[in-house]
């Protein structure tokens, strides 16, 4: 689990490849601080583990799928991506819950600069929008983010200096892909309300027939939520 608060912006070394085997070796410095082989580290989102690890640079497995899924997949040698080692239990939460589990991926449509912020639309397929929420958070290229504006298909986030200057959004220019994990909590509530359809079919469950797909004090308490 991660929180979205990068630690630091690496860059893709170089990639590995063969017939049966795919690997990110990324530089670093940081994020490398008491990381053994094994644990997780975010990279821009994407939960990848380290298989080989020095003082100055890491290496890790990647999935087709995950590649597929991802903006991992148009990564060239010298790009810059985010970096968060997982959570620790005695960590400060910063950010929001980001489990590292990439939803799907959106292009950059606009940037505006608003005095000293910089406004950035992102389109959203709409099987993710479901999860959107205005004033919500999402993880974008495994940032944690608050949702300033939602549309009919896409949505807005507002970067603060900060945000922009230690993460890779510095050097985004319409039509880039970002990596999108939506809300966790968002997607428990909807699975809870009976309407989660990943394959963005109509699908009926019978365990949330008769109204019981409302939110209720009784749903609620049936649910164990008090």
């Amino acid at each position: 689990m991660f929180t979205g608060i990068v630690m630091e912006t690496g860059k893709l070394k170089r990639k590995i490849t063969s017939s049966n085997k795919y690997k990110l070796q990324i530089e670093a410095k940081e994020v490398l601080q008491g990381i053994k082989n094994g644990d997780s580290i975010a990279v821009n989102g994407v939960c990848l583990t380290v298989v080989k690890n020095s003082a100055n640079d890491f290496t890790a497995d990647v999935m087709p799928g995950t590649l597929n899924a991802t903006n991992l997949q148009n990564l060239k040698r010298g790009d810059p991506v985010n970096l968060e080692q997982a959570v620790r239990a005695d960590s400060f939460m910063g950010g929001h819950i980001v489990t590292g589990h990439i939803d799907g991926t959106g292009e950059i449509i606009d940037i505006k600069n608003e005095n000293n912020a910089k406004l950035v639309k992102v389109s959203v397929n709409k099987s993710l929008m479901k999860y959107m929420v205005d004033k919500g958070s999402v993880a974008l290229n495994g940032i944690s983010l608050t949702i300033y504006e939602l549309t009919e298909d896409a949505l807005i986030v507002s970067l603060i200096p900060e945000t922009v200057s230690e993460t890779n959004l510095k050097n985004i220019s319409e039509g880039d892909i970002l990596n999108i994990e939506a809300d966790i909590i968002g997607k428990y509530v909807n699975k809870m309300l009976g309407k989660m359809n990943l394959s963005d079919n109509n699908v009926s469950d019978d365990n949330y027939s008769n109204n019981k797909n409302e939110l209720s004090k009784e749903f609620l308490k049936e649910n164990g939520f008090f």
